[in-house]
């Protein structure tokens, strides 16, 4: 298990990112009411968010219109991101002391 730390790190790294991207396309995408986005291109950014989206907005109502609901889900990916893979996180930590020790 040990020995496959980097590449869990790094697929990690390379997932949450790519949810971080996904999660920041919905956040312009809420700039754009008139764009439907369960049709077309949009939907590779609609279907996997709106999973998270959907029962957070039950929770937290539009704010005067606007759905904050995308930057919430952005911000917690980001944290989960640094708390795990980030130079200071938990994993990249154990590499680098792996690293070190061999």
């Amino acid at each position: 298990m040990i020995e496959k730390l980097p590449i869990i790190h790094f697929l990690m790294g390379f997932l949450l990112a790519g949810w971080s991207l996904t999660f920041l396309m919905r956040i312009v995408l809420t700039w754009y009411p008139q764009v439907n986005v369960s049709k077309g291109f949009w939907v590779f950014f609609y279907l996997p968010t709106e999973v998270f989206l959907a029962p957070t907005r039950r929770c937290i109502p539009p704010i005067g219109g606007v759905d904050i609901t995308p930057v919430i889900w952005f911000g917690v990916i980001t944290l989960i991101r640094e708390l795990l893979v980030g130079p200071q996180g938990i994993i990249a930590q154990i590499v680098i002391k792996q690293t070190m020790q061999a």
